[in-house]
């Protein structure tokens, strides 16, 4: 893959690059939210999305839509794909049309599009590939459809729980309402931002939602100490770490933060394995000092 940004080799079966630098490995299932300024931004973070995917045998699917239209995007992946007219022979990338896929007659039918996906796993695990990576842009925000397509995100949320599939959601920062986004961050393990091709990950009320909820500052005054692995962490994980620290189960600390049970799981992972610890004993004795 030609672009200048690199991750390490895979750590294990369950985890894939993502090809986004502030993402690094997540584990299968993840629903992964970005936001983007310009179209460039846009195109540039899908071709490192699906370089990595194509590179490490996954099943491509990037169903596109404005502001990107086929052959924009099929000569960008050329330029910036090692070897993507080969893995485009070999089906092992597809690019659909945005609109035909999720409508019909101009109506989201939420369990025909997760059902269409899940057949596109199963036929791509049918034919040897490691799993699916799919990337759709929402190009209904500006629509009255968008209330059913926060459904539509909650649904697929459920539907690749536990499935080999990796979804990325891509989002149009200028038309993004700020109600938007928390709609959306709640709805994704992960939201990063992409504007004149630099790379973000956003800010959220997260971390004071745990400060608030501890009766103390005692927990993030422990947290905000230097500690092994700390500056790995994005915000969404140190939040999700202070009420691993504090004791929290993953349902009890979902509703302090507002994210789903299976959210705080995916951070739990995520935090366990760049922190590289075993079980949370290893992990509050290295936060804690007592290691």
């Amino acid at each position: 893959m030609a672009s200048t940004e690199q991750e390490p080799a895979l750590d294990g079966p369950n985890l894939r690059r993502t090809g986004i630098l502030p993402l690094g490995q997540v584990p299968w299932g993840a629903h992964l939210c970005m936001f983007y300024e310009e179209p460039e931004d846009l195109i540039d973070a899908n071709a490192d999305f699906f370089g990595a995917g194509l590179a490490d045998n996954e099943c491509c699917v990037w169903a596109l839509s404005d502001p990107i239209d086929r052959d924009r995007a099929m000569a960008h992946l050329q330029h910036m794909i090692d070897g993507f007219d080969d893995y485009m022979a070999a089906g092992a990338i597809e690019l659909i049309s945005g609109q035909e896929w999720y409508l019909r007659d101009g109506e989201l039918d939420t369990e025909r599009v997760t059902e269409s996906w899940r057949i596109k796993l199963d036929e791509a695990l049918a034919r040897n590939f490691a799993g699916l990576r799919v990337s759709g842009n929402a190009f209904w925000m500006q629509t009255d459809l968008w209330d059913t397509f926060c459904k539509y995100e909650e649904e697929i949320e459920r539907s690749i729980a536990g499935a080999r599939m990796i979804a990325l959601c891509t989002y149009p920062l200028r038309a993004a309402r700020a109600v938007d986004l928390l709609d959306v961050a709640r709805v994704h393990h992960v939201s990063v931002a992409r504007r004149k091709g630099k790379w973000e990950i956003l800010e959220s009320s997260e971390l004071d939602a745990a400060r608030s909820d501890t009766g103390g500052h005692d927990v993030i005054d422990i947290l905000s100490r230097p500690f092994p692995g700390r500056d790995l962490l994005t915000p969404r994980e140190r939040a999700t770490l202070a009420e691993i620290v504090r004791g929290a189960s993953n349902k009890a600390a979902a509703r302090a933060l507002g994210i789903s049970p299976r959210t705080i799981e995916f951070h739990r992972t995520n935090i366990m394995r760049k922190l590289k610890v075993r079980n949370v004993v290893e992990l509050l004795a290295l936060v804690l000092g007592t290691a």
